[in-house]
């Protein structure tokens, strides 16, 4: 599928009269998943002038009360999102539902003239991907990819110096996500009848129809493939897009994966162990996910890091290799570590402190969620939305861990067109796991 960029950007500029005249008027929300996620991001946005939180959706209504209590107690809450969609006082949504029911979610909207927030990982498959894309081309809405890392400064500063060739030439990148769930994981439990205020088969929606587990439920979905794409494209979608942003790239040219599931023992199906290697144009990058040790690389100690359990693991993150230095970056900051100019001979001959390529740096940043999700409403007045926050840039970030997915469930080694979105010669297995066939009636779009 080809995706011209010039379109794409004309698309989602393109404005109606009535966008023009209310540009600078009170924004209402909704709010289409409303977890823990959903309801701290919409926190943020509320927080700005002259926005409003009108309506709240959730398959189960307990978390679309808690919403509304919280954010707009004048609002609605209802199970179902179509209720919301045809409201002349809602005139965005924000998705924050399980990845399985973000393209459906979003799609209508835009069809329905609403313009869209969703949190990553953009989709549950590629086509659905796809699809969104497709969305904001042919409505002209606003589709706002949640990756805040587009919104964090010490990134761009990353992005800089790759760019001006301070690291030198950058070859290699590693990220990592690591967590220790050994030895039982997220545990067993039976199935039995879901809570009062669950619909579940709302829930499932185009996901298989499974009987109710409260395991495929609530946080722990990411678990489970019929929902997510596990911790590959849950955590791992971030930090694809900081690639690609840091590295200037669109997609991986091969892919190949390898992994299972080793030591977790729980009622999730997502590997424990996941390694995947992509071929860039000009550089290779490494993902390791693991799910049964925490460690991630050590730690100097000289700055706080992300998610750290303690002072010396860092459980999560991106290096960037230059010939000239070697930059470790996460959610919160990143240091740059120089290389040694010594002609090679090292370590034959001890460096001196002037051999030095580039000189250490360390920058303390900050979680930018409350940053990006204000930037929604701000593109929101002005009508202008970035290319580097767009639906594409979104899609493009989750494409890459769901074809490792795609490599790892087939065994092999896949060959992609970043640019057409196609697999080079592939099997029939691997070309089926670019979709899943919605189950109906929940086949929306």
């Amino acid at each position: 599928m080809s995706i011209p960029r010039r379109g794409f950007l004309g698309a989602a500029a393109a404005l109606s009269a009535a966008n023009v005249a209310r540009a600078n008027d009170r924004i209402r929300l909704a709010l289409a998943g409303c977890g823990a996620r959903g309801r701290y991001v919409a926190g943020f946005m509320r927080q700005m002038p002259d926005v409003e939180f009108t309506g709240f959706a959730d398959p189960y209504l307990p978390n679309a009360e808690a919403a509304r209590a919280a954010l707009g107690p004048q609002g609605t809450a209802v199970q179902d999102f179509r209720r919301l969609l045809d409201r002349s006082d809602i005139d965005a949504v924000v998705v924050a539902t399980p990845d399985h029911w973000h393209a459906s979610i979003a799609v209508l909207a835009a069809r329905a003239g609403k313009d869209v927030f969703i949190e990553k990982p953009l989709s549950h498959n590629i086509r659905e991907g796809q699809a969104m894309v497709r969305a904001a081309r042919e409505t002209g809405r606003i589709l706002m990819a949640g990756l805040q890392h587009r919104s964090a400064p010490h990134f761009a500063e990353c992005a800089q110096m790759v760019a001006s060739g301070a690291l030198g030439e950058v070859r290699y990148v590693r990220i990592w996500n690591t967590v220790n769930f050994t030895p039982q994981g997220i545990g067993h439990d039976a199935d039995c009848a879901p809570p009062p205020g669950l619909d579940w088969d709302l829930y499932l929606g185009p996901a298989p129809n499974v009987p109710y587990n409260c395991k495929r439920f609530l946080a722990t979905f990411r678990w489970f493939f019929d929902y997510s794409g596990g911790y590959i494209t849950d955590f791992g979608t971030h930090r694809f897009d900081t690639v690609h942003q840091i590295m200037r790239a669109t997609g991986p040219l091969t892919i190949n994966a390898t992994g299972r599931r080793y030591s977790v023992n729980d009622a999730g199906d997502i590997p424990d162990v996941l390694q995947v290697t992509y071929e860039y144009p000009g550089f290779t990058l490494s993902y390791e996910g693991l799910m049964m040790n925490g460690f991630g690389i050590p730690t100097n100690g000289r700055r706080r890091f992300y998610n750290t359990r303690g002072g010396f693991d860092r459980p999560n993150g991106i290096a960037f290799y230059g010939t000239n230095g070697t930059i470790f970056a996460d959610r919160i900051g990143y240091e740059l570590y120089p290389e040694i100019d010594d002609g090679g001979m090292w370590p034959l001959s001890a460096p001196t402190p002037d051999a030095y390529r580039l000189q250490y740096k360390v920058r303390q940043s900050a979680d930018a969620t409350r940053v990006h999700a204000q930037r929604f409403i701000h593109i929101l007045r002005t009508r202008d939305l970035p290319e580097d926050v767009s639906v594409l840039t979104g899609h493009r970030a989750t494409v890459a861990p769901l074809l490792g997915n795609i490599s790892y469930k087939t065994g092999e080694k896949l060959r992609w067109d970043p640019e057409k979105e196609q697999l080079l010669n592939p099997s029939k297995t691997a070309q089926s796991h670019l979709a899943r066939e919605p189950r109906k009636p929940w086949n929306l779009i």
